[in-house]
């Protein structure tokens, strides 16, 4: 049974999708690509992942943390669940382009489709896409909208510069 969770955020309300235990989605409210609530979904902030989700995100904005220890389990294609996979390894702090995404998800010359998985990450945040930027080094594409990339960008960068 599918279960979800609408929480608020520094940077606006999340919504949390969990099923059989694992979260599914994670996303900004009235992001683009963000999963619809199905009707016979289950609202219920206290279940398993749901309830760690929100504490662990607030978190995360907070400063507090800087990985997350939930039970994930996305849902894509083969091709978008490596791109995934991939955006998941890049360190706190650290961008990379979506050309070099695309290489290291095994496609190179593959950007503009890295860029299209990039952009159907059922987990924002949790598998960092903010990290993921234009060749020029410029914010391009991000679901959550550019100023909330910013803004996570610029928060782990001043975390790194604190912790150094």
């Amino acid at each position: 049974m599918t279960r979800y969770h609408r929480f608020a955020t520094p940077l606006g309300p999340m919504i949390a999708i969990a099923d059989a235990g694992s979260l599914t989605a994670l996303h900004f409210e009235g992001g683009r690509h963000a999963q619809p609530i199905e009707p016979q979904w289950i609202h219920d902030p206290h279940a398993a992942p749901l309830a760690a989700c929100e504490v662990q995100v607030l978190e995360y904005l907070d400063g507090r943390r800087d990985a997350f220890d939930l039970p994930l389990a996305p849902r894509g294609t083969p091709f978008r669940e490596r791109v995934w996979s991939e955006i998941a390894r890049i360190p706190r702090g650290e961008v990379i382009t979506y050309a070099e995404l695309a290489r290291r998800a095994g496609a190179p010359g593959s950007a503009r489709a890295a860029g299209a998985a990039t952009g159907r990450n059922p987990l924002c945040i949790i598998v960092p896409c903010h990290r993921v930027v234009g060749t020029d080094g410029s914010l391009t594409g991000y679901a959550g909208g550019l100023e909330r990339k910013s803004h996570l960008l610029a928060l782990e960068s001043r975390l790194l510069a604190h912790a150094a």
